[in-house]
């Protein structure tokens, strides 16, 4: 699939592409019951995860929504948002393999040439989730995002790792540490005039430094701290999986390396997922 559209939507086009190939390659061969595994994505088994990339790239297709009344039962389905994208998911529940895999295919040739033969200008106002409008620029990046986070759930689920380096990727990385400051500074209630370091190291690889300031507002950079309230150390698929929301702080302790302030360190991995 060659994507040509804006050049600064193509980091996007071509993060979407690279995962959305590799998720097609990871379901084509699987049996029946492989569709049925669960995944680290609350609730969703590999059909469902498969059947909410179908959905929402028909959905930015312009397809109308499929009329759908969700059974009760459903325990991860918790608000509205969850509610929405349940929708998409619920009507495939009882889809065949080859049903899955074939409209997966049809999607994505068609949202590859929509992309190939994207004019518009990246600020364009387009529907985002819940029907909100977001500009194009953000409404791609938040698709390529989503679709790596789900292509790890996958691999995961099927015991295929890899493309932790892809360029989906660093996507996902810049997106996680652009809502770090809300985490550490807002939700973690970190005091004002403090610093958070956060390292990562593995294939992808940083360091960042959260900074709450008088006000109690938190900015983001890449210098390092003198003197950090807290510092947390982990390897790269640990944070994805923390600020993906797939794994409890407390099930990958060993992975966590903590220095400074336990309390505050407590409070800032309780709230550290940053996904929906």
């Amino acid at each position: 699939m060659t994507v040509h559209p804006h050049p600064s939507l193509q980091p996007y086009a071509d993060a979407w592409t690279h995962s959305v190939e590799a998720i097609s390659e990871l379901v084509l061969p699987l049996t029946e019951g492989e569709w049925n595994r669960a995944t680290p994505c609350p609730g969703w088994s590999v059909r469902d995860i498969v059947s909410h990339v179908i959905g929402i790239e028909t959905e930015m297709l312009g397809d109308p929504r499929p009329i759908h009344t969700l059974p009760r039962d459903l325990r991860h389905v918790v608000d509205e948002f969850t509610r929405y994208m349940e929708v998409q998911v619920d009507v495939r529940r009882h889809h065949t393999a080859p049903e899955m895999t074939s409209e997966l295919e049809y999607t994505l040739i068609r949202r590859s040439r929509q992309l190939r033969n994207e004019k518009r200008d990246p600020a364009t106002l387009v529907r985002g989730p819940l029907g909100d409008q977001v500009t194009l620029e953000l409404a791609l990046r938040l698709r390529a995002f989503d679709v790596w986070i789900h292509e790890q759930d996958l691999r995961a689920a099927l015991g295929v790792p890899g493309n932790w380096d892809s360029p989906g990727a660093y996507v996902a990385r810049d997106l996680m540490l652009a809502e770090l400051p809300k985490v550490v500074a807002k939700k973690a209630g970190a005091p004002a005039n403090s610093a958070v370091v956060v390292d990562v190291h593995g294939p992808v690889e940083f360091l960042r430094t959260v900074r709450v300031d008088g006000g109690g507002r938190g900015s983001i950079d890449s210098t390092p701290s003198l003197g950090p309230a807290v510092t947390l150390a982990m390897d790269w698929e640990t944070y994805v999986r923390l600020a993906a929301g797939r794994v409890r702080p407390h099930a990958v302790g060993d992975r966590l390396k903590v220095e400074g302030d336990q309390e505050l360190a407590d409070a800032i991995l309780a709230n550290f997922a940053v996904t929906p």
